[in-house]
């Protein structure tokens, strides 16, 4: 058993879909979670501006004496886990190949879309994760940059009128293409899960990328016997790179708890 926290790292909030269902799945663990608020949104950087971010990122949650670390962030992923999953001697988790795989099982007509930000649609990471699950399938591919801002200013109920023009304007080529499963592949996009579906319609899958990783974390660690031994509720505790208020109000919708006094404003630089 092994009491030490989870960490998690997104560069904003949206990560906290990861640490919701983590929470769920393992009550009794301790997460740190750090927003790198003050940088967001990753998606329009360089990969070596991204890849910088994500080590100092890393280093910090590190310093923190994790016993595991979820890089809930997509866009870090497809930039830079591959340069750092080594550099440590704790798991490591990326948002990519969970969600690919629960995509490919789940498609019926193998017409499988894509939404991120541009950094990641550049990668092209998920058509091949997909590709080497189901090699049949239709990847269609579309960068959606304007979701993050969406979500950080909380713009994300589906009666909001810049939320469906924004999804509708992006999501036409897909409902043109008649895909029948869609990754979320940002996790600032589930907290726009509602209009998302609105826009595609019930039929089409959705596929939430933090929490599929949570789902194959929380398996992970407990197979390697790192899951806690706590029989109390663990604690979340939150850092982040920018306005602690800001941060603290959206946060506390979002998790349905008040989470004010819990946050702490640090620099990675």
């Amino acid at each position: 058993m092994d009491t030490r926290p989870i960490g998690v790292f997104d560069s904003g909030l949206a990560g906290l879909t990861t640490v919701l269902k983590l929470k769920q799945i393992m009550p009794c663990e301790d997460i740190i979670y750090l927003g790198d608020t003050g940088r967001v949104p990753y998606g329009s950087r360089s990969d070596e501006t991204i890849t910088k971010y994500t080590r100092q990122a890393a280093s910090f949650l590190s310093d923190k004496g994790i016993k595991a670390l979820v890089i809930a962030c997509n866009t870090a992923c497809s930039a830079a886990y591959e340069k750092i999953h080594n550099n440590y001697d704790i798991p490591i988790y990326e948002v990519i190949t969970a969600p690919a795989k629960k995509a490919a099982n789940l498609t019926k007509n193998g017409k499988i879309g894509v939404i991120g930000t541009a950094a990641t649609i550049r990668s092209d990471v998920y058509k091949k994760a997909i590709m080497d699950n189901k090699p049949d399938s239709k990847v269609y591919s579309v960068k959606c940059p304007l979701f993050v801002p969406l979500v950080e200013n909380g713009r994300t109920g589906k009666n909001d009128i810049a939320a469906n023009d924004i999804a509708n304007s992006y999501l036409h080529e897909l409902k043109e293409a008649q895909i029948d499963t869609l990754i979320l592949g940002c996790t600032h996009y589930p907290l726009l899960r509602s209009v998302i579906q609105q826009v595609m319609g019930e039929n089409v899958n959705l596929v939430d990328s933090g929490a599929e990783t949570a789902k194959l974390v929380a398996q992970d660690i407990i197979k390697r016997g790192m899951a806690s031994a706590n029989d109390h509720e663990g604690k979340i505790s939150y850092y982040v790179t920018d306005s602690i208020e800001g941060f603290s109000d959206l946060a506390s919708r979002f998790m349905e708890e008040n989470i004010y006094g819990s946050v702490e404003q640090v620099s990675l630089d």
